[in-house]
């Protein structure tokens, strides 16, 4: 299917590896000119080379930056040219007890989750809808909906993402700018891939058997598996293209069927 996106020009936040890299590589093979970000320079060179090497009709380019150092983000919305599709997927999660969260914790985790995206949607937004034509993606989570009780500062900060999507969207009426997010289910990014692992070590037991019990320990899962980034960076790449017109204001659910009992 053509998703009539070759030309456009993505933004897309925290894509040197995982969801993001994964939708970087979906965008830049629908012909899409892919702007990378990550905060660690070294590790986003990399990612840039990779793309570049696997996608080498598109421009690929990589802007650092750390969404939990205001400072940074300044730079970076200064150094972003307008673009077509931002993808506001950068966030931090852990498993940790409602009594060690600390306040400090609580401020990082919405300074990266829910600030990160409000900062670029108030940069590039108003291009937009000069334009009359844009695309922008919260990358939200089922725990914004299903808040789990050992990650309750993330789940909240995933919950907030939600609203500021839905109240972005309202303000998109009467052009082709449309503001959505994704719900993301149990995904086999880097980072949950690194925290299986540990796991894993842990108990001494393979990383596959720590994987299926993790997934078979949720009950409401129909998909019964970890869904894999692709899965997500497909959905979002449709929603970042002309196809998804009709689509504004809304949580679309990739969750594996996780919430089937809640929604």
């Amino acid at each position: 299917m053509d998703l009539r996106l070759t030309g456009k020009t993505a933004f897309i936040s925290g894509s040197s590896q995982g969801i993001g890299y994964a939708t970087a590589r979906a965008l830049a093979g629908e012909g899409v000119d892919v702007i990378l970000n990550g905060r660690d320079k070294a590790k986003l060179d990399r990612a840039v080379a990779a793309l570049r090497h696997e996608i080498p009709g598109v421009s690929v380019t990589g802007l650092p930056a750390d969404f939990a150092v205001p400072g940074d983000v300044d730079r970076l919305c200064e150094q972003l040219p307008a673009v077509d599709i931002l993808v506001n997927n950068v966030g931090l999660f852990e498993l940790k007890p409602f009594e060690l969260i600390a306040d400090d914790d609580w401020r990082r985790y919405f300074e990266v989750n829910v600030l990160s995206g409000v900062r670029l949607a108030r940069h590039l937004m108003p291009a937009m809808l000069d334009r009359g034509w844009g695309r922008i993606v919260f990358v939200s989570s089922e725990s914004g909906v299903n808040v789990p009780a050992d990650m309750i500062h993330y789940g909240a900060s995933k919950t907030a993402t939600l609203a500021v999507g839905n109240g972005l969207a309202k303000l998109t009426k009467g052009t082709a700018v449309t503001v959505n997010s994704v719900l993301g289910g149990p995904t086999y990014s880097d980072g949950v891939a690194q925290t299986v692992q540990s796991l894993a070590a842990a108990q001494s037991i393979p990383e596959d058997q720590m994987k299926a019990a993790i997934i078979g320990a949720n009950e409401t899962s129909l998909l019964g598996r970890f869904i894999e980034p692709t899965e997500i960076a497909d959905a979002i790449t449709f929603l970042a293209s002309p196809l998804a017109s009709a689509i504004n204001g809304s949580a679309v659910r990739v969750d594996g069927g996780v919430l089937t009992t809640l929604l």
